[in-house]
């Protein structure tokens, strides 16, 4: 931009040599204020012929005005149209039209400073002649000046009105080689690489190439090259102006030319593959949309058509990610080419619906309330105040970093301790849709990673199906009865889910129907379980186990009075003044009527209950709304279990243990009955146990033969007598995979059979 005026830009073109019309149709530059083009004149127009030009070389004064310019150079022989605004360059102007007409232009080092000192130019400048002056509208004046020759200033003279300075007027130093080979050869380098960037460049007019070449002057070659050249920063320009040496001009022009041409190249290329792209859509496009009115137009428009043209916009609108949309494109063309009668036209189609419909970046847009997630926790579910401080730290932790993994979480306990309804609960807290999928009896890996569809009837996997229906990729998942997973010949289920349970390696899940990766790193998966000893270790190792135990009688009796009677008094369509639990009725149901770790057949009383009361309030014979443990012991009928009853009356007998039975749905009290009779050192174990529960017998006949000294027995006592040991019930198999005995307390054994006892051994 050359003006010393700050502001004064027009936003043309500084294209250099004559005034042409550029390609592409572009506005000529230099038509308001601002920056206007500079050209090379020859050497005789209407500054005057050459006999004069060079007359004004040779009266140059030793001390010239400065008029600084602001983000612009120069070059001798160049015509620039200028507007000064400046007062102190106004005034420069003024003076020197009055005088000889010549002033020093010199290039500000920084174009915003407002008054330039002599340390704001550049040294080199070139000595010009102001031809005409016209004053603008604005009050401005308008310049053309003509530089004529080199200079470089030696020293300051003067600072106010404006500068003055002494110069010394710089020739070009004429290469004593320019016959030379190399030196043609430089010089027609420069020539090859400027045509190229004329050719290539929308900027310049292709009438430039036609002055370049009838330019026989090396030094004029180089400097209206350097007017011309397309980006030239004004630093470079700058410093071509101060290489008097024509031979180092050209080369260092030569350098410059040959990286814009690079860059043009580069540009030119990119430039037709966008093009051709676009160009390749709107073709496409216009012979849709020519098909379709010609379609229109015989009546024959094509469903299958307009169907490929929703799935298509459909495609659009998803937002799939790049693997996907080229899967998703490459079948649509698949589609698009064939007949709606073909066998695979409803598979493809099949598929490119579970393309567009997956949440690809649907994400539940639902900060995490912590407080809210605690009384959600505390209003459904009593107790487990350790569980529910575990997950809402999980909770905390995904609050404060939201683009986090997503933890892998396992409830294990007994049946109906809660494990479903807490991950309904952590799904409601965290504002998000619950998905729960049943995975007890799977024998079938395609169940999780889906079919491939090569197969007939082949769908996704369930994982897959329930994040579509969940419309999100960041439901709450419960894979419910991880423990109860099979496998047969269809594969291993277990082994599938180690991908899908891994932080690590789900967020690039592959589903084979799919055949595309899926991000299940912002899903957050609850597993349960009843037994962790038969999960696979590899998979019992990807997930966070959080034991739920059973409840006590007195956490069971405020369940049923907090949830179970207010839920089976609505839903048995009774109101709270017909019917209502007395806390010793509670107490009496669970106590003699349940022996469980949950509460689920505690509510089937309850609701057993509650039906009886419907039924009499219809016949008009209503009892008491009071539920006393008498009205229990009348509408339940005697009582089921009698447990302090049978262990006190069994117990009072010698030769009988009490034993703890660990079981997958919560336990049991398991009477180990010993007995000695005459023989001879014979053991005999009856009651169906098992290998493992036999040779814990035998370790317990050792472990009392070693200690007869502290038990008060002969130490003999043996070789005389047979041990019986009878366990009860003989028809439940009994086993575990380990036993120990102990001074009175009972040792948990491991899983195996239908029930596994832990047996206990005391002094008796």
């Amino acid at each position: 931009m050359c003006s010393d005026d700050p502001g004064d830009v027009d936003g043309g073109t500084v294209t250099g040599g004559f005034y042409h019309r550029e390609k592409r149709a572009q506005p000529r530059a230099g038509r308001g204020r601002g920056a206007r083009k500079a050209r090379h004149m020859p050497l005789k127009n209407e500054f005057g012929d050459a006999t004069e030009i060079q007359d004004k070389i040779r009266s140059i004064p030793d001390e010239l005005p400065i008029l600084p310019l602001r983000d612009a150079v120069i070059f001798p022989t160049a015509v620039m149209p200028l507007t000064v605004g400046r007062e102190r360059s106004v005034q420069l102007i003024n003076e020197v039209q009055e005088s000889d007409g010549l002033l020093a232009v010199l290039t500000q080092r920084d174009k915003e400073v407002e008054n330039p000192g002599p340390d704001d130019l550049y040294e080199t400048g070139t000595v010009s002649v102001v031809h005409r002056v016209m004053r603008t509208p604005e009050g401005n004046l308008f310049v053309i000046v003509m530089a004529i020759s080199r200079m470089r200033v030696t020293e300051f003279t003067q600072s106010d009105p404006y500068h003055r300075a002494r110069i010394e007027v710089l020739a070009d130093e004429a290469d004593e080689n320019e016959a030379e080979v190399s030196f043609q050869a430089l010089r027609r380098s420069v020539l090859d690489q400027f045509e190229r960037v004329i050719k290539l460049s929308p900027q310049l007019p292709d009438e430039l190439l036609t002055f370049v070449i009838n330019i026989d002057e090396s030094g004029r070659l180089a400097d209206y090259i350097a007017t011309n050249l397309p980006n030239l920063s004004v630093v470079s320009k700058q410093f071509v102006l101060g290489l008097t040496n024509i031979r180092e001009r050209l080369e260092f022009l030569n350098t410059e030319l040959a990286k814009e041409l690079e860059v043009m190249e580069l540009r030119t290329k990119i430039q037709s593959q966008v093009e051709e792209e676009v160009g390749k859509t709107q073709r496409e496009y216009f012979l849709r949309e020519q098909l379709r009115a010609i379609q229109k137009e015989l009546g024959e428009a094509d469903d299958s058509q307009q169907e490929i043209e929703e799935l298509r916009e459909q495609i659009e609108k998803a937002g799939l990610p790049e693997e996907a949309r080229k899967e998703a494109d490459r079948e649509l063309k698949r589609l698009g080419r064939m007949s709606p009668s073909a066998a695979d036209y409803t598979v493809t189609r099949t598929y490119l619906d579970w393309l567009v419909t997956l949440p690809w970046n649907v994400l539940t847009q639902q900060a995490v309330d912590i407080v809210r997630a605690k009384e959600i926790l505390d209003r459904d579910h009593h107790d487990l105040e350790k569980i529910k401080e575990r997950i809402l730290e999980y909770l905390a932790v995904m609050e404060l970093r939201p683009e986090g993994k997503a933890p892998i979480l396992c409830f294990a306990g007994p049946p109906d301790v809660g494990k479903t309804s807490l991950g309904r609960s952590v799904a409601e807290a965290m504002g998000r849709k619950f998905m729960r999928m049943s995975l007890g009896g799977m024998r079938d890996e395609a169940e999780i990673r889906g079919h491939r569809r090569t197969y007939i009837g082949a769908l996704p996997g369930q994982i897959i199906q329930n994040i579509r229906r969940a419309g999100a990729r960041d439901p709450v998942m419960m894979l419910d009865e991880i423990d109860k997973l099979g496998a047969d010949f269809r594969g291993d289920p277990a082994a599938a889910l180690l991908e899908v349970l891994d932080p690590e390696q789900n967020v690039s899940f592959r589903d084979n129907y799919l055949d595309v990766t899926f991000d299940l790193s912002r899903v957050f998966f609850i597993t349960t379980a009843n037994v962790i000893d038969t999960i696979p270790s590899a998979l019992r190792d990807r997930m966070e186990t959080i034991e739920l135990s059973g409840y006590t009688e007195e956490e069971q009796v405020q369940i049923a009075a907090n949830y179970l009677v207010p839920r089976q008094r609505e839903e048995n369509g009774l109101k709270p003044e017909q019917i209502a639990f007395s806390t010793e009725a509670l107490e009496q149901i669970a106590r003699h009527y349940t022996r469980e770790a949950g509460v689920r057949n505690l509510e089937r009383e309850i609701g057993n209950i509650c039906r009886k009361y419907a039924r009499k309030s219809l016949e008009g014979n209503m009892p008491d709304p009071e539920v006393t443990p008498a009205i229990v012991r009348e509408l339940l009928g005697a009582p089921k279990f009698r447990i302090a009853e049978e262990l006190e009356e069994r117990v009072s007998r010698p030769g009988v243990a009490v034993g703890l039975a660990w079981t997958p749905v919560g336990g049991e009290v398991l009477f180990v009955e010993g007995s000695l009779a005459g023989g001879g050192r014979n053991l005999t174990m009856t009651g169906q146990l098992g290998d493992v529960m036999q040779e814990s017998t035998k370790a317990a006949l050792t472990w009392v033969r070693s200690v007869v000294d502290r038990l008060g027995l002969e130490e003999d006592f043996y070789k005389g007598h047979d041990v019986h040991i009878h366990v009860p019930s003989g028809a439940i198999p009994k086993d575990g995979p380990s036993g120990r005995c102990d001074d009175g307390d009972g040792a948990r054994l491991g899983t195996g059979g239908q029930a596994h006892p832990a047996t206990a051994c005391d002094d008796r």
